[in-house]
């Protein structure tokens, strides 16, 4: 066997091989990063359903229960996604739910310390809210997303009545 035919082969073999590690590395990772968007999307949504209960339950004393089943099945693809830092502030939105339960069963709760509890609360939730649209959605998702915001905003506007309007 000649040696100048096996060199090339085993050099080509081997560049071969570590080429298709490479581009499978490359694919397994956007799939993981993927993955861990589509999860911190799902918490953010379902975080933001908590925070417009907490605001309802602020406003008007109508506590409804707040869910926690994305965040608890999800939580290990956010950990890939999110830091330590961010991650506890999403955290902190969640065990807050202990105080909503308490707020919600307390009758004995004054109505101002009710409310300044919701208040914690809510800004928990919006802050938790701020860091998973950091990193779960691209600018242009970020813009669609303050564009129905906006939209919210001006439809709950008109004509719909608050607290304010009702006392």
């Amino acid at each position: 066997m000649d040696l100048d035919r096996l060199l090339p082969g085993v050099i080509g073999a081997f560049v071969g091989v570590v080429g298709w590690l490479m581009v499978g590395l490359f694919i397994q990772r956007r799939q993981f990063l993927r993955q861990a968007r589509n999860a911190a999307r799902a918490v953010y949504f379902e975080l933001d359903v908590n925070r417009m209960n907490v605001e309802v339950a602020r406003d008007y004393g109508s506590f409804t229960p707040l869910n926690r089943s994305s965040f608890e099945r999800l939580l290990p693809e956010l950990a890939t996604l999110i830091g330590p830092g961010e991650l506890r502030t999403i955290v902190s939105a969640y065990i807050a739910h202990a105080g909503y339960q308490q707020a919600s069963t307390d009758s004995e709760l004054p109505p101002e310390v009710r409310r300044e509890a919701l208040a914690a609360i809510l800004a928990a939730h919006v802050d938790a809210l701020e860091v998973l649209r950091r990193c779960a959605f691209s600018r242009a998702e970020r813009r669609g997303l303050d564009g129905a915001d906006e939209r919210n905003d001006s439809t709950r506007s008109e004509g719909v009545p608050t607290r304010e309007t009702l006392s």
